[in-house]
């Protein structure tokens, strides 16, 4: 997860379209012949774009997206910690 790849996507890309990237990138995770290097990045995208979706949906149910952000930050290392 990072956080200025995530604020990147979520102001530059709206919920649908973050939603059609995420489902490429799930799709092609699928394809033999993907390595496990290669598998490592797509997870950290999957990642970076769940995050920027989340923030969207933070933002839109009346949080600022400074506040958003870094709660789902907070989230992210809170979950990483259990």
């Amino acid at each position: 997860m990072k956080l200025p790849i995530i604020r990147q996507a979520y102001q530059n890309a709206g919920p649908e379209k973050l939603e059609a990237a995420l489902e490429v990138l799930e799709a092609i995770t699928e394809a033999r012949g993907v390595s496990e290097e290669e598998l490592n990045v797509i997870g950290e995208l999957i990642t970076n774009i769940c995050g920027a979706m989340e923030v969207h949906e933070m933002v839109k149910s009346g949080m600022r997206e400074s506040e958003a952000l870094n709660g789902f930050a907070q989230k992210v290392m809170g979950s990483i910690d259990k």
